[in-house]
């Protein structure tokens, strides 16, 4: 055999080992797609619209990274949640329609998962999951409503729905608070990358709930340089008829688009994370929002935002990508809801469930694989304190029982009660029934937004013995009041006298004695103030000193924040000393015994600290 002869058949024998290879190496990998349990990583927008992507035809943004999840998975193309942030959550956390969970509303402790309910964050723990939510949580602050008691190992972020501070803010880290350094989303987004990279070696159940496009209006200047002078050409299409020049909210709605860009980057970034580290084939992803838009703005032509049971304040985008099990490029045409993805999550996972209660949601893993020959119709309700809306596949009941046909009029705009008279009647009477099973009652009496929810705040958990106590869930009393209409990241002002008070209702389940630390502002004309903190038969006094009399942050806003969204200040500790506490549910009462100035303090919080 001459030299050339040698050198083809060598050449043969490479590409054949090369091929062998390749496919050893792919069927090795599918063979570890389909057995390995696969990583969950979800992506959850606070206050976005379903019209503030690309994807859904925005011109005025590019979000290339979200718009790559439905590009690269399924699209569920109706797809619902609730119409304010706390129950979407509840909803996602439990499966069940948020009233049965006890969240009746965003603040003042309504936004608390009872504790009988077990979330989907119990059960990817329990299957031995590593588990780490970063970012928003709004379904309580104290133990044990508090994430890490909800599931969720590892918690960086902020509980309180609204926060105030986006630039270097204050954010807790499994119940320790502390200063950061940069915007509030890239460090959320940093830490849940942190998470994933030490994680790669076993499965992990991620969350990173965006704290944005809610406001405060505020973004890092090179995401808003480009929107700065923006012309707005694309506004809502569904006019309030209290609202007369739209002009006037297109900054915000600049300001949200920067927002969103910010946040398609981080979305971008976390997913380069998965391709560097190898784990993106066998990860399941899902992007989708809480709500519809936070401000009057374009959202597809639907009706109704934020706050609202129409179709644009409850339809949400909604992307899963998953290679290993999914196709691209999917669109799925059935309803669905956030109801439906801890079910369909742990039948993907292939996992036991945590817990006993009925879901409301179903297993929509069917319409992912297309596997759905015999998916049976259903009905989606909308629940907003004892009102409900309903949808079906064709057509919307809203909650004052108008009927509207969404294939032919997708923005409600002709009532066809007289028209559908059977539908029509037959969407009533499940929405009647809905409201009596999921409230108990015909008629709900639920709490007004602006009372205090009636459950105490737990202090003294052996698990958790740092128990904050924000004026959010304070009670003011006399002339005291927040620094907002807005409670969430408020804090109290105007304590002048004797006669006012603050206290929370509290249930201290250990007796001991606990450190009170007062998160305090005082004029240094105004120091001295002697004060009294109380609880149940035990007291103690301290004193207002030293003087901490710090501006108002001036870094915070890229445009105006709402009217009635508080300007916010750094806040000193106050060490008042310890206060011997006996088991027990009461008031834990701030008192003023002498005040020697004008006022007593501003108040943004306290802790207590069991001692052990």
């Amino acid at each position: 055999m001459n030299p050339s002869d040698l050198q083809r058949k060598w050449r043969e024998l490479l590409l054949n080992f090369k091929f062998v290879s390749v496919f050893l190496i792919q069927v090795l990998t599918l063979s570890v797609d389909s057995n390995a349990r696969p990583n969950v990583l979800i992506f959850l927008a606070d206050d976005a619209g379903w019209g503030d992507y690309s994807a859904s035809g925005n011109i005025h943004l590019e979000t290339p990274n979200i718009d790559s999840i439905k590009q690269d998975g399924v699209s569920l193309e109706k797809f619902y949640v609730t119409p304010i942030c706390s129950p979407t959550r509840a909803e996602f956390l439990t499966g069940r329609y948020h009233p049965r969970t006890g969240v009746n509303g965003a603040t003042l402790g309504q936004e608390r998962v009872n504790l009988d309910e077990r979330t989907i964050g119990d059960s990817f723990k329990q299957a031995g999951y590593a588990t780490g939510l970063f970012g928003k949580w709004h379904n309580g602050s104290q133990w044990p409503y508090h994430p890490n008691a909800r599931g969720f190992e590892k918690f960086v972020g902020h509980t309180e729905g609204h926060w105030g501070e986006y630039f270097d803010p204050i954010l807790e880290d499994n119940g320790t608070f502390g200063r950061t350094d940069g915007y509030i989303v890239d460090i959320c987004t940093d830490k849940a990358i942190e998470f994933i990279a030490t994680r790669r070696d076993e499965p992990f159940f991620c969350v990173i709930p965006f704290t944005t496009p809610h406001s405060p209006w505020a973004v890092p200047n090179r995401f808003w340089e480009k929107f700065r002078d923006m012309k707005i050409t694309q506004r809502e299409t569904q006019p309030d008829m209290q609202l007369t020049d739209y002009s006037q909210y297109d900054d915000w709605t600049r300001c949200v688009l920067a927002m969103m860009e910010n946040q398609d980057w981080n979305v971008g970034r976390v997913l380069r994370a998965l391709d560097d580290g190898q784990l993106a084939r066998n990860t399941i992803v899902i992007y989708f929002t809480d709500n519809g838009p936070n401000s009057p703005r374009w959202n597809g032509g639907m009706k109704g935002r934020k706050g609202s049971l129409d179709e644009g304040g409850v339809r949400s985008p909604c992307f899963i990508r998953w290679p290993a099990q999914l196709l691209s490029s999917l669109k799925v045409s059935k309803i669905t809801g956030v109801i439906d993805l801890f079910p369909t999550l742990i039948k993907l996972a292939g996992i036991e469930r945590v817990g006993e209660k009925r879901f409301d949601g179903m297993d929509i893993s069917p319409l992912l694989t297309q596997k759905d020959s015999e998916w049976q119709d259903r009905l989606i309700f909308s629940f907003l304190r004892g009102s409900v809306s309903v949808r079906s596949e064709t057509h919307r009941l809203d909650a004052n029982g108008q009927l509207y046909n969404m294939i032919s009029d997708p923005g409600q705009r002709w009532p066809v009660n007289l028209q559908a008279t059977t539908t029509a009647t037959e969407l009533k009477a499940a929405a009647a029934a809905a409201r009596l099973d999921v409230y108990g009652t015909s008629q709900p009496r639920l709490p007004k937004p602006t009372d205090m929810d009636s459950r105490p705040f737990g202090v003294g958990y052996r698990e958790w013995p740092r128990t904050w106590l924000p004026a959010r869930d304070g009670i003011p009393s006399g002339g005291v009041r927040r620094s907002s209409t807005a409670p969430n990241s408020s804090y109290f002002v105007n304590w002048r006298n004797t006669q006012d008070t603050i206290s929370w209702s509290i249930e201290v389940v250990s007796s001991g004695d606990y450190d009170v630390i007062v998160h305090y502002t005082c004029p240094i004309q105004d120091t001295g103030s002697i004060v009294e903190v109380r609880f149940l038969d035990e007291a103690r006094t301290f004193q207002v000193s030293p003087g901490w009399d710090p501006p108002l942050f001036d870094n915070q806003d890229t445009v105006p924040r709402k009217p009635g969204e508080s300007q916010l200040k750094p806040f000193k500790d106050l060490d008042a000393g310890t206060l011997r506490m006996t088991q027990g549910r009461g008031n834990l009462t701030f008192r003023a015994l002498k005040v020697p100035g004008s006022s007593v303090m501003d108040m943004r919080a306290i802790t207590l600290i069991r001692r052990r």
